[in-house]
C-alpha cells in the first residue's frame, strides 16, 4: 500500500449513517465499490485485494484480541476509502449503525440489503469471493460458503447489540476495557449477519464488512471525544501496522487522516 500524501489532506470528508444516505450518496458509494470490484486481484486498489487483507489467502493480516485491533481497523479502512475515491472521487466509506433500540429486532441497511438498486444488481449486496481466496481455502481446510457472498442475519435467535450497550460502552474510560468490549459487540454483530460475514476468513467480501467496520471506527472516535483521549497507551504509538505505511500514532487523530463521522459530536451518540 503506498503511502504518496496519503496523510497530507486538509478536506475533512464526513462518513455517513448508511441508513440515510441521499440517493447521490448511495449512487457514489455503489460506484466506488463496482468499480473496485472491477479491478484485477494484483491491483492494489482492488476490491479483491483488500478483502484478502482481512481474510484468505494467506496470511491473515487482520489483528483481533491485541491492543492493535482498533488502529489496524482505522489503517485499514483508512485506504480502502482512498481506494473508493479513486473510482468515484466524492464516495465516503457510510457506517452501518446497528445500536438497536429495545423493543426492535435490527435490520441490514437497505442501501446494503436491496438486491437491485437503480435498476441494476447492487454492488453493496454481494460480492464474488477471489479465485484465490477460493483455491487457498481448500488447500487450507478453510473452504468458503459459497463463491459469492451471502448473508443469514438474525438465525438461530441471535441479536445485534442493543443501543443502551453501545452508549454504556462509550462511557468507558478504561481504554483496554473498552476496545475488548467493543471487541466483542463487533463480533457479535459478524454472528448475527452470518453467511461470510460470519467467518473472519471469508468476512472482507461481504460489502457490509466495511459499512459494519465504520461504525466500529466510530464509537471508538466518539469514546476519543468523550474521555478526550487517544486510547491506545504511548508505548504502542510506535508500533507499525502491516502491511499499512502507518504506526499506531498516525491513526489517533481522525481528522488529520482527512475525515470525520457526520454528527459524531452529538450528545446522544449512538443516534
Amino acid at each position: 500500500m503506498a503511502a504518496t500524501s496519503a496523510l497530507a489532506t486538509t478536506r475533512i470528508r464526513f462518513r455517513r449513517d448508511a441508513a440515510r444516505l441521499t440517493e447521490g450518496q448511495a449512487k457514489d458509494v455503489r460506484g466506488a465499490y463496482a468499480g473496485m470490484i472491477g479491478l484485477r486481484e494484483s491491483d492494489e486498489r482492488s476490491y479483491a485485494r483488500f478483502a484478502s487483507l482481512h481474510g484468505l489467502p494467506l496470511p491473515i493480516e487482520c489483528q483481533h484480541d491485541s491492543p492493535l485491533f482498533l488502529p489496524w481497523h482505522r489503517a485499514f479502512l483508512f485506504f480502502f476509502e482512498r481506494a473508493m475515491r479513486d473510482r468515484v472521487l466524492d464516495a465516503t466509506l457510510p457506517w452501518w449503525n446497528w445500536a438497536t433500540p429495545p423493543g426492535q429486532i435490527g435490520s441490514i441497511p437497505a442501501a446494503f440489503a436491496d438486491e437491485q438498486a437503480a435498476g441494476a444488481a447492487n454492488p453493496l449486496f454481494s460480492a464474488k469471493v477471489s479465485e484465490r481466496a477460493l483455491a487457498n481455502g481448500e488447500e487450507v481446510g478453510l473452504p468458503a460458503p459459497g463463491p459469492s457472498t451471502f448473508r443469514r442475519a438474525g438465525i438461530g435467535g441471535r441479536r445485534l447489540p442493543r443501543a443502551q450497550e453501545v452508549a454504556d460502552l462509550v462511557e468507558i474510560s478504561d481504554y483496554p476495557t473498552f476496545q475488548r468490549r467493543l471487541e466483542e459487540l463487533h463480533g457479535q454483530v459478524h454472528v448475527w449477519t452470518g453467511g461470510h460475514m460470519g467467518q473472519v476468513p471469508w468476512a472482507g467480501f461481504d460489502p457490509v464488512f466495511w459499512a459494519h467496520h465504520a461504525m466500529v471506527d466510530r464509537l471508538w472516535r466518539l469514546w476519543q471525544i468523550r474521555h478526550n483521549a487517544p486510547g491506545p497507551p504511548p508505548e504502542l504509538w510506535g508500533q507499525a501496522l502491516p502491511p499499512f505505511p502507518m504506526t499506531v500514532a498516525r491513526t489517533l487523530d481522525v481528522t488529520l487522516l482527512g475525515y470525520d463521522y457526520a454528527s459524531s459530536t452529538s450528545s446522544t451518540p449512538v443516534s
